[in-house]
């Protein structure tokens, strides 16, 4: 095992060489984000970040005393942690600037506590600040976890001050479905099918209880299994589900039927997110419009074991008459 002399002074030790030392760890990159006192999205890079706890959902960032968004976290009672994938040193290199408007080029959204979530990251985590604790040049800022999404991309990773990939597979059992809620968006033309949620308010129909079929009242719709793409996975912190939400379109044979009240097909200029009950719900439903609107999606390609999910640059909706697209 190689040895170095440790000196007994704490004070004698190299903050280079210290730093340096540090280096060899190799982490994940993020950037984390919050609002300023005037409500302006504020966000750095950062590799100091942890799991904390499972029960309650606890994780910590340490926020540079020297960074130029420091008085945010600081005062903040929200923030997000959004850990970048392998396609993303830009964004990384963005956020590590100084940048007056680090927010223009990437994809941002609200979620639950209303912190920017980078809507294309590997993984986010939206939270609340549980603790803080003064450490050294640093602020130690332990969240607690309110909400999160993650993606089946590779992570950025970041050892001896520079960047790195890993090549590992997919875990197969990653996407194994455990007490979520199967979701679909479904198109048809300019138009995202809504189903009643008994309560006043529109939530995205859910799959029935055959496989490839959506809950219909007292009938059900069956989709093309075949079209099909993994859209957004996410959980909250509470004891509700999850959701898997896919990607999909209405059987050829069910296209053209009358649809029962408890159905409706809104125009994307006029959904009705606001009377959506789930707050993660509406924010992948604001997200779909946006990339719909823009012709740019995010599209799961792989078995059922494992994938990636990649952008698709100028995509289009896959059938005139029913064309769908969805994180």
């Amino acid at each position: 095992m190689p040895s170095t002399m440790v000196s007994a002074n704490v004070a004698a030790v190299d903050p280079g060489a210290l730093r340096q030392a540090f280096g060899t760890f190799v982490t994940g990159v993020t950037v984390i984000t919050t609002h300023d006192a005037d409500g302006n999205p504020r966000g750095m890079t950062a590799n100091s970040f942890t799991s904390v706890s499972l029960d309650p959902p606890l994780l910590l960032v340490c926020v540079g005393k020297s960074a130029a968004s420091y008085t945010s976290f600081a005062s903040t009672e929200h923030f997000a942690v959004n850990l970048l994938h392998e396609g993303q040193v830009e964004v990384s290199g963005t956020f590590a600037s100084k940048s007056p408007d680090k927010f223009h080029t990437v994809n941002h959204d609200k979620v639950h506590t209303g912190a920017p979530i980078l809507t294309d990251s590997l993984t986010w985590f939206d939270c609340t600040v549980d603790q803080r604790i003064d450490a050294g040049d640093h602020l130690v800022l332990i969240g607690q976890v309110r909400a999160f999404g993650t993606s089946p991309k590779l992570p950025l990773c970041f050892c001896r001050g520079r960047y790195a990939n890993i090549q590992d597979a997919l875990p197969a059992s990653w996407l194994d479905s455990h007490k979520m809620i199967i979701g679909y968006l479904i198109e048809a033309g300019d138009a995202i099918l809504f189903r009643a949620d008994g309560n006043g308010g529109w939530t995205l129909p859910v799959a029935g209880k055959r496989k490839g079929f959506i809950d219909a009242g007292q009938s059900a719709l069956s989709i093309e299994l075949e079209s099909t793409f993994l859209y957004s996975v996410f959980d909250v912190d509470d004891t509700d589900p999850g959701f898997l939400i896919y990607r999909a379109q209405l059987d050829s044979l069910d296209a053209d039927v009358e649809l029962p009240d408890t159905l409706r097909f809104f125009p994307l200029d006029d959904l009705p997110i606001e009377q959506m009950p789930v707050n993660e719900l509406r924010s992948v439903v604001r997200r779909y419009a946006r990339e719909r609107k823009n012709q740019q999606f995010g599209i799961y390609t792989g078995s059922a074991d494992s994938g990636r999910v990649e952008m698709i640059e100028n995509a289009t909706p896959p059938r005139a008459a029913l064309a769908h697209e969805s994180l």
